[in-house]
């Protein structure tokens, strides 16, 4: 069991920014669209942004040290959260901004990977802790927030029934699928599958498993992983999935997955909104209670 969860809220949000298809979205959302990180965009009750119900839902899973990896244009997460670089009190949670600097050589952050490393060379006890990482733009459950933090396994992913995910086809088919042993340990990364070869790495009960990039990890394990891990070739980025996959090869059976069947809201673009709006009114109440 640990209380440390790391929200990766550092990227550039770049596909937000694109046009929506859908014609009822007002000017105010389409302002805070283009110009907020994704988990700030108002979606809740008095519009209150995203990254409030997922700071509930860590709040109510028994989390009470929360690290969200911003970039250097991320003052209005302090806004909302904490004026200070570290120790803000927020609701009975203690938040903290590690900052993810770009490389002089680059536009964009250098991925999920580099996040974390940041984050752990900003903190330096997260190097002998264990903590839960996760987006900032995903509405991850209490259920899977508690699954994380209560897991008995030194490394720990979620794995989801990918029909259980409530995105379009196109979206589901592009997932990532897992190739996983019959104690349910990650054995592999299968990017970009055709439907043929999903079929093919169902786990023991059938289901076809994806990763919505929630992950329990251990720092004293993956720190050095994460400070070595290789550029993505074709994405060219430090990710956490490479990440996982080193260290499962020094180390068989180091990550356990945890079946789960829900879906996932997910704000990536602006088409988006409406449908997590829609979400937030019809599970959460009017004034949280926190």
């Amino acid at each position: 069991m640990h209380n440390n969860l790391i929200i990766l809220a550092g990227g550039m949000s770049s596909r937000m920014k694109k046009p929506s298809t859908i014609k009822n979205i007002n000017k105010e959302k389409i302002n805070e669209a283009n110009s907020r990180s994704k988990s700030l965009i108002g979606v809740g009750k008095e519009n209150r942004p995203l990254m409030d119900y997922l700071l509930y839902n860590a709040k109510k899973a028994g989390y009470k040290n929360i690290y969200i990896v911003i970039n250097k244009n991320g003052n209005l997460f302090k806004t909302f959260y904490g004026t200070k670089s570290a120790n803000n009190e927020f609701k009975g949670l203690n938040i903290s901004f590690p900052i993810q600097k770009i490389p002089d050589f680059r536009e964009k952050p250098f991925g999920t990977a580099d996040a974390v490393y940041q984050a752990i060379e900003q903190f330096p006890k997260l190097k002998k802790e264990s903590f839960t990482v996760c987006n900032s733009d995903n509405l991850y459950s209490i259920k899977v927030l508690e699954l994380l933090r209560n897991s008995e396994s030194v490394n720990s992913l979620i794995s989801y029934d990918r029909k259980s995910l409530e995105f379009s086809l196109e979206k589901i088919y592009s997932f990532a699928i897992m190739n996983l042993d019959k104690q349910n340990y990650l054995k592999d990364i299968i990017e970009k599958p055709t439907k043929e070869e999903a079929e093919n790495y169902q786990d023991k009960d059938g289901k076809i498993r994806v990763s919505m990039n929630i992950f329990k990890l251990d720092g004293p394990i993956i720190f050095e992983y994460l400070k070595n891990c290789p550029i993505h070739p074709k994405r060219n980025e430090k990710e956490l999935p490479t990440v996982v996959l080193n260290c499962i090869k020094d180390h068989p059976k180091s990550f356990l997955t945890i079946p789960v069947s829900e879906h996932v809201p997910d704000l990536t673009a602006k088409d988006d909104i409406s449908i997590v709006k829609k979400y937030i009114d019809e599970n959460y109440p009017t004034n949280l209670a926190w």
